[in-house]
């Protein structure tokens, strides 16, 4: 009984490589035609042509905003 069920694995793992190097192939001639282009293309879009990256200090806009709603609900409530 082991063998078979060994037998049946290899089986099932040679097709899983199998399809596994298909699909593999299959995205690498894809990228290839696009050209390793931005499927979505946002960034070539007139919406954000003039829109600019965060910065490294964006996190702190974040920490205001949370300490105002603080703030705020603390002068609600006492």
């Amino acid at each position: 009984m082991g063998v078979i069920v060994n037998k049946e694995d290899t089986k099932k793992n040679e097709l899983s490589r199998r399809i596994d190097a298909d699909l593999r192939e299959r995205a690498q001639k894809t990228a290839d035609i696009e050209g390793n282009a931005d499927p979505d293309f946002a960034e070539d879009s007139e919406y954000v042509k003039n829109m600019k990256k965060t910065g490294r200090f964006s996190w702190i806009w974040l920490v205001l905003i949370v300490l105002a709603i603080l703030s705020i609900i603390s002068i609600v409530f006492i």
